[in-house]
C-alpha cells in the first residue's frame, strides 16, 4: 500500500549537513497498525512526515499503490493529504474560535463533495463515536486535554482516510487518558480498516500493534 525506496533525508546546517534518515526501506500493508519506536532525533517526526506527503525527500521516493507522491506538486500533495490521509499530532492544533463540531467539519468541507448539513451529520456521529456526545458546541478552551486529542481524532478521520498518521499522540497527556485514546485508536483501526502508523518513544503504546519498527540514527535497526 505505503512503501519507501531507498529514502533518505538531509538538512543544511550552515557548512555542515545533517543526515537524519539513510536509505528507509519500509512497506506499511493495508489495515495494519505499524509503531515506529525510538529516542528522541531518531528521525521518527522526519519519517512520518515523508510518508505523510508533509515534506519532500532528499533522495529516494514515497510510493502510495506504486504512485510516487513525493513526485506531486503541493497542490496535489494537498489534496492527498485532505482525501486519503489523516493527521494527529501531539499538540492538538484545533482552531480556538470554532467549536468541537465545526473543527472536526472543516476538512470535509475544505473536500467541497457534499452537503453542509450531511458534513455536520456527520461530524456529529464521529464525535459521539469518539465519546464525546456532550462536548458538541464546546470550544478547545473548555476542554480537557485527553478531549481535545478525541476531538483532533474525530477530525482525522471526518473524511474516511486511508491511513492514520499519529506523532506521538499520547505524549502530552497522563496515564489513564493516553491509554483511552490508545484504546480509542484501536477500536477504531477494527471498524474503519483504516492503517494506523503511530510514531512514539513510549514502546508500551504500541505493544499490541501490528509490527514494530525501531529507528536510531536515521536508519531501521530491525
Amino acid at each position: 500500500m505505503l512503501e519507501t525506496i531507498d529514502l533518505s533525508k538531509q538538512y543544511k546546517l550552515g557548512p555542515n549537513i545533517l543526515e537524519v534518515l539513510k536509505g528507509i526501506n519500509l512497506t506499511v500493508n493495508k489495515g495494519e497498525i505499524l509503531g515506529i519506536v525510538g529516542p528522541s532525533g531518531a528521525g521518527k517526526s522526519t519519517l512520518l512526515h515523508l510518508l505523510g506527503g508533509l515534506d519532500e525527500p532528499t533522495k529516494g521516493k514515497v510510493e502510495l499503490e506504486g504512485r510516487d507522491i513525493s513526485k506531486l506538486s503541493d497542490k496535489q500533495r494537498a489534496q492527498l493529504r485532505n482525501r486519503h490521509f489523516g493527521f494527529v499530532f501531539q499538540f492538538y492544533h484545533l482552531l480556538v474560535e470554532f467549536t468541537a463540531l465545526e473543527n472536526v467539519m472543516l476538512p470535509a468541507i475544505l473536500k467541497n463533495k457534499e452537503a453542509v448539513s450531511r458534513i455536520k451529520e456527520r461530524a456529529s456521529n464521529m464525535l459521539k463515536k469518539c465519546g464525546l456526545s456532550e462536548r458538541l458546541n464546546h470550544r478547545p478552551s473548555e476542554l480537557s486535554g485527553g478531549e481535545q486529542q478525541r476531538v483532533a481524532i474525530a477530525r482525522a478521520l471526518i473524511n474516511m482516510p486511508r491511513i492514520l498518521f499519529c506523532d506521538e499522540p499520547t505524549g502530552n497527556l497522563d496515564t489513564e487518558t493516553g491509554s483511552q485514546i490508545e484504546n480509542l485508536l484501536w477500536q477504531l483501526n477494527k471498524e474503519y480498516n483504516a492503517t494506523l502508523i503511530i510514531v512514539t518513544h513510549a514502546q508500551e503504546l504500541v505493544k499490541d500493534a501490528t509490527r514494530i519498527i525501531y529507528l536510531q540514527d536515521g536508519i531501521i535497526l530491525n
